[in-house]
């Protein structure tokens, strides 16, 4: 079973519609003593990397969250969710992420390196390009995914980029070290492609592939 974490900056029902879909149980909380009953975890987010970690802080759930993937329990986040694994962003202010993994989110220059603008935010489908073999993508072919978002990660750990799409920069579309991953698009509306990664991920959960 998966618990859907709520911070109160997700897209719940996305998520828990798109589960439904595969038949996979899962539960929605911000308990968590609660969500330590779940065999995975997903951290949804929509907003401000500022604000969700404020809220994380202040009710527990950043401390929770980051035992339970240090203890090795699978964890997912999306869009906003997977920005914050990172250790900080430059949004509203440079903030502490959860330091699961290395890198900041840093916005989109809307400017390329010969002065011609482009629109932020990256909003629309754009494709995937897969960099490192990942469980969490067996049996995903290469294709469109649905973004909308403002700012990405730069890291340098360039081994924790299982894939990445092109907005004039690179950018980290799905990572992933050990148990801990993460999609910058919303595998929830990306058609196949996302429903097959969610898939994987229940699979991870359930431990019907190895990590």
């Amino acid at each position: 079973m998966i618990g859907i974490i709520d911070y109160g900056m997700g897209n719940l029902y996305s998520v828990s519609k798109a589960l439904e879909r595969l038949n996979y149980e899962y539960f929605i909380s911000d308990n968590p003593e609660k969500l330590t009953e779940a065999k995975g975890l997903i951290l949804p987010g929509v907003g401000s990397f500022k604000d969700a970690m404020h809220i994380l802080n202040k009710t527990g759930l950043a401390h929770f969250i980051r035992t339970a993937a240090e203890e090795g329990k699978p964890l997912l986040g999306i869009c906003l969710g997977m920005q914050l694994l990172f250790e900080e962003s430059e949004e509203n202010g440079l903030t502490k992420g959860l330091g699961l993994l290395k890198g900041r989110v840093v916005r989109f220059p809307g400017v390329t390196p010969n002065g011609e603008t482009y629109k932020v935010p990256h909003m629309g489908w754009n494709r995937l390009m897969f960099h490192h073999p990942s469980p969490l993508l067996n049996d995903v072919e290469e294709g469109y995914v649905y973004f909308v978002h403002s700012y990405y990660v730069k890291t340098d750990a360039q081994e924790v980029v299982l894939a990445s799409s092109s907005y004039d920069v690179d950018v980290p579309a799905v990572v992933g070290e050990k148990n801990v991953f993460g999609t910058q698009f919303h595998p929830e509306k990306s058609s196949k492609i996302g429903m097959n990664i969610l898939q994987n991920y229940a699979n991870i959960v359930e431990g019907t592939v190895s990590e």
